[in-house]
């Protein structure tokens, strides 16, 4: 019996040593490498956001399939057709099961919104307890980005089918890079580079989520910040952003205040560690606070494969703040703690 525990002991050994920490089933993330899904897949939602719901993580992003383009009269611009937006499920936010597609792309009307040949980008969703609708808010765009709008879809279900309703220019303004913010009185926000990406905007939304009441602010106004991702920590507000160089990275910013429908300032950079003056190679699209652990937050990127849109990849970074001050370090491998 004892050399049979003292060969298990060896084996074990053995086997630690011949395969990575994460094959032991913790949930570790290695940023930048290929996610697969529970079957197997690769994960297609890229600048994507995360909703929680009713014990469960969705999260939605751009599906971005088939042949990178580059686009007539540019030198290094490239697009794949639209594909509309994924939903994947998870209880962990390591383990993602694939549920669809959440909004179809059109392939048979050019005019339409939705239609393969235009821009579908940055889709994020909210739930309304009011109406009990699930809220998608999105860029929008012409093949030459100057329709600048967008879009909103609602569903009854978080995987969907989402309905899509139009788009519009918030509060009569251009919008391209976007998010949402929900804030814990149900006030719900959609913040986006406007003014030819020159400035962002913080739009209050109507109590159903589907329009803009009118009330904004103007920030960064001609600093160029485009990608915003929004937390709130201890009641302050900060936004994470990049700058406008297209597919390839720079330096993130963050910015804060005091109120949502304040000025936000820019303080500076979030990242350490390798590479951190371009961001890691990557872009922020969302800050993820995980439920039922205090003050722990995701950080999410994409690391942008211009010339491969389908093949960039997810960088998950685990974001602190450290004396008031939002903290984004690099790791090879992490889990959350």
């Amino acid at each position: 019996m004892a050399h049979s525990n003292f060969i298990i002991v060896i084996f074990s050994l053995l086997f630690s040593l011949i395969f990575p920490k994460n094959f032991s089933g913790d949930l570790f993330f290695n940023p930048g490498s290929i996610w697969k899904d529970t079957k197997g897949n690769t994960i297609n939602a890229h600048s994507g956001g995360i909703l929680f719901h009713n014990g469960t993580y969705y999260w939605y992003g751009e599906i971005k399939k088939g042949e990178s383009k580059l686009i007539k009269n540019t030198t290094d611009f490239y697009r794949c057709d639209a594909g509309g937006v994924s939903c994947y499920s998870s209880k962990n936010l390591k383990d993602w099961n694939y549920l669809g597609v959440a909004l179809e792309p059109n392939t048979t009307d050019s005019l339409n919104d939705l239609h393969i040949s235009k821009v579908i980008e940055r889709p994020k969703v909210i739930y309304n307890e009011k109406t009990k609708k699930f809220v998608m808010w999105l860029h929008v765009d012409s093949e030459d980005y100057s329709y600048a709008r967008a879009g909103v879809a609602v569903s009854d279900s978080p995987q969907g089918p989402f309905e899509y309703l139009g788009s519009l220019r918030p509060n009569g303004q251009m919008s391209r890079d976007q998010t949402l913010f929900k804030d814990d009185n149900g006030k719900a926000y959609q913040i986006c580079s406007s003014e030819h990406n020159r400035t962002m905007y913080v739009n209050e939304l109507t109590d159903d989520y589907l329009n803009t009441t009118g009330v904004y602010n103007r920030n960064f106004i001609d600093l160029s910040r485009e990608a915003p991702a929004i937390v709130k920590h201890n009641k302050k507000y900060y936004i994470l952003s990049s700058g406008c160089t297209g597919w390839d990275p720079n330096q993130a910013q963050y910015a804060s205040s005091d109120s949502i429908m304040g000025k936000f300032s820019l303080i500076g950079s979030p990242c350490s560690g390798p590479n951190a003056d371009i961001t890691f190679y990557a872009q922020s699209t969302f800050i993820l606070p995980v439920q039922g652990k205090k003050d722990t937050y995701i950080a999410m990127f994409d690391r942008w494969n211009r010339s491969d849109l389908q093949d960039s990849r997810y960088v998950w970074l685990p974001l602190e703040f450290i004396d008031g001050k939002m903290v984004i370090e690099w790791k090879d491998q992490w889990k959350i703690r």
